[in-house]
């Protein structure tokens, strides 16, 4: 399974933020959408990333205010995307290699989604059971 089988079964729907944006922006954003991190984009092209990770280290550990913080500040600018012909099993390794929890789809220069541990999870258990039961079916079959 790819990535790209994962986009089109949970849309490709991608929730950014300005980096002029405050953080309590974003945050408002990310509460709305029920997500765990923004793209920062600044037009089509991908500038950071923002994620709740970046919102308890970068500025709840230093004291910072989100009304007061621009996203800029504290986002995440060595962002790793990867392509939607990756692999699955690739892109777990990368999540889990990197301590990451989202990864941006880019495809040539265009953002095009992004996947979450929780959806590449969700795809592998899915994989998994349709495979187990597939294995059931051949053998009651051939008994």
């Amino acid at each position: 399974m790819t990535v790209r089988q994962v986009l089109l079964r949970k849309g490709g729907a991608v929730y950014a933020v300005s980096p002029q944006a405050t953080v309590l922006e974003a945050l408002k954003r990310m509460a709305e959408h029920d997500v765990g991190a923004l793209l920062v984009m600044e037009g089509d092209r991908l500038s950071g990333i923002f994620s709740e990770r970046d919102y308890a280290r970068k500025l709840v550990l230093l004291g910072r205010f989100s009304k007061d913080t621009r996203v800029e500040e504290v986002m995440t600018r060595e962002v790793i995307t990867i392509a939607p012909e990756t692999s699955l099993a690739e892109a777990m390794r990368l999540m889990t290699e990197k301590r990451v929890r989202h990864l941006p789809v880019v495809e040539g220069e265009q953002v095009v989604g992004v996947i979450s541990i929780g959806d590449v999870v969700k795809a592998i258990i899915t994989e998994q059971e349709m495979v187990i039961e597939e294995l059931s079916r051949y053998i009651s079959e051939n008994r």
